[in-house]
């Protein structure tokens, strides 16, 4: 695939999953006209009811625009995207995030680098120029954090370029997770599988953190709460996943008896009960396999070993 000016080949996908984006993906699709490297634009729409999609189509960047037939969700938007993309790089972008120049050469030119790098995370800037992100860490109890300096142990899906070949070796990104977590996850199983995962603070994003998701929902929690469990049961040493997942079931039940709870969402037994139900329907299995593979088991524990407890700060990445 080459570009249209000059004989530069178009070896990037950038993916915009869009749901209800309309307030937000025009200035998204105008921050990518701006960089220097040719490129690909995607626009997966999850099933919009505000014309979005319809808004991307008619943008002058000309982006592809693949329309699915219900919302996925973030992780299934980027699955959907896997599927048929057809360059060797595919970078993840959220539609409320705006790129400033140079970002996509940055991140190319790290896995131009070193083809041991499967993913190079960028620079997540709130509007006002605070870092929120230049990757993923892992705590001393396995679950992920945004980290606002390196190194890092996994990159943050919100802007972001990943090896296709990679992705699509490990199984590509886990739907199941809908949205929250599944770069940490999938950080988790590409680290396994020897990659490298590396910062690009060079490469720069203005994110509208939250512009879509609404962080303090009832979904939010759910999806958080849930997906941070499955992440340790796909991954993480057993005991570590077990252990966690006890944590949680023993504070669900202690809840009704304590005098005062933080007003929160992730602490009503109902919403709690519901994502141990979920954790324990969808995580079962891939824990077992996890714990009867001696490989996997080796892998999982090095892995686990050279990252987990590096960071004891920061917030649940998004």
């Amino acid at each position: 695939m080459w570009s249209r000016v000059g004989l530069l080949p178009v070896r990037t996908t950038v993916v915009v999953v869009t749901w209800r984006g309309r307030a937000h993906i025009e200035a998204c699709l105008d921050a990518l006209a701006k960089q220097d490297r040719p490129h690909r634009i995607l626009v997966v729409d999850n099933a919009s009811d505000d014309g979005s999609g319809e808004l991307a189509r008619d943008h002058p960047t000309s982006p592809e625009v693949l329309r699915l037939p219900r919302n996925t969700g973030y992780a299934g938007g980027i699955q959907a995207a896997l599927d048929v993309c057809g360059t060797p790089y595919m970078a993840w972008l959220n539609d409320d995030a705006m790129p400033l120049p140079g970002w996509l050469s940055a991140l190319e030119d790290a896995l131009d680098a070193d083809p041991r790098v499967a993913a190079a995370s960028a620079k997540l800037l709130t509007s006002t120029g605070e870092v929120q992100s230049v990757g993923v860490g892992l705590t001393r109890d396995g679950h992920g954090i945004d980290l606002t300096e390196g190194p890092i142990f996994g990159f943050c899906g919100g802007a972001a370029l990943t090896r296709v070949d990679a992705l699509r070796a490990i199984g590509g990104v886990p739907v199941e997770f809908f949205c929250y977590y599944e770069d940490t996850d999938t950080s988790w199983r590409l680290r396994r599988a020897g990659w490298r995962i590396v910062s690009v603070p060079a490469a720069e994003v203005v994110h509208l953190h939250g512009a879509t998701a609404h962080p303090g929902s009832v979904d939010f929690h759910r999806w958080n709460e849930r997906n941070r469990l499955l992440t340790l049961l796909r991954n993480a040493p057993l005991r570590i996943a077990v252990r966690e997942l006890a944590r949680f079931a023993v504070i669900t039940a202690l809840i009704p008896l304590k005098r005062e709870v933080p007003d929160a969402a992730n602490f009503e037994v109902g919403l709690r009960l519901r994502v141990l139900r979920e954790v324990l329907r969808r995580g079962a299995t891939k824990a077992t396999l996890v714990a009867k593979s001696a490989t996997k088991a080796t892998l999982v524990a090095q892995v686990s070993g050279s990252w987990v407890g590096r960071w004891s700060g920061g917030r649940s990445p998004t």
